[in-house]
């Protein structure tokens, strides 16, 4: 197993690692922020590597928001960008539902598990969906829904797929109805697996801890739309045409990040500290996923 190249405090091995690559996709939470706390040095570091000619690309998997949320969420930290340098799962996801799987009408109806990001990405590309945040979804389950669930009565006949993403709202409900529309016969889908989601110094519960619940009661596994998913890689290559020995990802986890690189074929990925990844989670003997480099922030690239 090859080793990680640390970058941090080697200005000459960093402007080696810098001209290697035209093109950097940039993970979002755990890398330029946790939360709303922005890592110091960020901004001078994105301006660092745009001064250089680098195409920049934010890759978030995180699908509460949708593009042009992230685009003010950047604008708010002081981050220029612009709507079509951002690509978020739920977009992704979008994209998959509407230009790749093509489900046939009239059974191509969405149940969302997820928030308005997902909504708003769906709506972009004209999908029909229920669920996410509407308020019927977001309450205690009665012995009416029991019964009409049951007897098929509150299902809507024109679902046919399933797709969950973070959910700060998950009701016993929603899972009823997901796991009902599996039940029969609708696609699985997941805007991604992560465990965690990294926030304000810690981690919470991700979007793949949201699916958990249906994959124990289906046995089935959701394709994913998020990072590693390389459904993901191909369309972001598609949109930017980038060499893709010429693109490094950055990320702050081994297995979305890091492994969405590798399995990509890029060349290069660097893992920073600041989320969820440790240097001990690839250097012993048994690691699956080594980063080509790594830093302990991203602002180390600053020299």
């Amino acid at each position: 197993m090859s080793r990680a190249n640390h970058l941090s405090g080697d200005p000459a091995a960093i402007n080696e690692f810098i001209d290697k690559f035209d093109i950097f996709l940039l993970d979002c939470d755990g890398v330029l922020w946790s939360g709303d706390h922005l890592f110091p040095g960020t901004v001078e570091t994105l301006e660092l590597l745009r001064s250089k000619g680098k195409k920049v690309v934010f890759v978030t998997n995180n699908s509460t928001k949708s593009r042009s949320d992230y685009q003010k969420k950047l604008t708010s930290m002081g981050i220029p960008s612009n709507v079509e340098e951002i690509f978020a799962s739920a977009y992704s996801s979008a994209i998959y539902i509407s230009r790749i799987l093509k489900v046939p009408p009239p059974k191509n109806k969405v149940f969302v598990i997820g928030e308005i990001g997902i909504e708003t990405e769906l709506k972009s590309e004209g999908i029909e969906f229920i669920g996410a945040t509407d308020p019927a979804f977001r309450r205690d389950i009665t012995p009416e829904d029991y019964k009409g669930i049951a007897d098929g009565s509150l299902l809507d006949d024109n679902v046919g797929i399933v797709l969950a993403g973070l959910d700060f709202h998950i009701t016993y409900l929603k899972y009823a109805h997901a796991y009902q529309y599996l039940a029969r016969g609708a696609k699985f889908l997941a805007t991604n697996t992560d465990s965690t989601l990294p926030a304000n110094h810690t981690f919470f519960p991700g979007a793949g801890s949201i699916s958990i619940p249906l994959i124990n009661m289906t046995g089935q596994q959701p394709t994913a739309l998020g990072k590693p998913s390389q459904a993901m890689m191909d369309s972001i290559e598609g949109k930017f045409q980038f060499d893709r020995k010429k693109a490094c990802m950055v990320g702050d986890r081994l297995d979305t990040d890091i492994r969405f690189g590798i399995e990509g074929k890029l060349g290069g990925t660097l893992a920073v500290l600041t989320g969820v990844a440790k240097k001990e989670h690839w250097e012993g003997e048994d690691a699956k996923v080594v980063p080509a480099y790594y830093v302990d922030k991203l602002s180390d690239l600053k020299g």
